[in-house]
């Protein structure tokens, strides 16, 4: 009983968790958008644009889908209260740092975008590390299990 007591998760947990799996339904919703874009939509977009979108190798989909997906099992894994939930929002940081490294370094996007293309990159990562932090103090106070 006292143990249980000891355990009690607060609101703000719950809050928090929440938050992260909306914020992973949107990344999951980028990441569908981006790679169901239509023929149509693509030549809509300014020339710079269109030809990042077309030159973008294959593995970088994928390593975008195992970010955005990892993130958002690692939420369902916070709501269920499971330590998996970190590892998972650590491959999912993993992910992030290739996908936006080759974004940002490689494949030049902010040429294309402009410095904006500078601030997504920084709040996803910034997220992605703030979830795996979270999900640590959740660990080590005993609300995920």
């Amino acid at each position: 009983m006292a143990n249980q007591l000891s355990t009690k998760i607060p609101w703000w947990f719950w809050f928090v968790a929440i938050l992260a799996l909306l914020w992973n339904f949107m990344g999951v919703g980028a990441f569908i958008s981006d790679v169901t874009m239509t023929d149509e939509a693509l030549q809509a977009l300014p020339d710079a644009q269109r030809e990042l979108y077309e030159n973008n190798p294959m593995w970088t989909k994928i390593v975008y889908g195992i970010a955005v997906f990892g993130g958002l099992l690692g939420s369902i894994g916070l709501l269920a209260k499971k330590k998996w939930a970190k590892p998972i929002f650590v491959v999912s940081l993993i992910a992030i740092f290739i996908q936006m490294g080759y974004s940002l370094f490689i494949a030049k996007t902010p040429e294309a975008y402009g410095s904006v293309a500078y601030i997504m990159p920084v709040l996803v990562i910034l997220i992605a590390a703030f979830l795996i932090a979270f999900s640590n103090r959740a660990i080590k106070r005993g609300w995920l299990t």
